[in-house]
């Protein structure tokens, strides 16, 4: 693959992925419903998830992949947490 073609597609991807989190992090905070803000949340985690995928294509470094299975298993179950919260009141029975 050319080099310039990464380059252009690596920042492309930032770029989007760096609209998306805006727009996550202005439907989590103007989210009317609390399901709102925990689907605007996961969004948000999702997108830093693959935003990190792609610092680690960008530089190389493979520390920058487990930076993002780390926020994918923190964010999935962050997601159980709150979403057993919202229906049952309580997230330890």
């Amino acid at each position: 693959m050319s080099a310039t073609i990464l380059f252009w597609a690596v920042t492309t991807a930032q770029i989007a992925l760096g609209i998306a989190m805006v727009l996550a992090l202005a439907r989590m905070i103007s989210g009317p419903r609390a399901q709102d803000r925990v689907l605007g949340l996961d969004t948000l985690y999702n997108n830093s998830m693959l935003l990190m995928l792609v610092f680690g294509i960008r530089t190389g470094n493979s520390l920058y992949f487990e930076i993002s299975l780390i926020i994918g298993a923190l964010g999935f179950v962050a997601t159980v947490a709150l979403a057993k919260f919202l229906m049952r009141g309580e997230v330890i029975e």
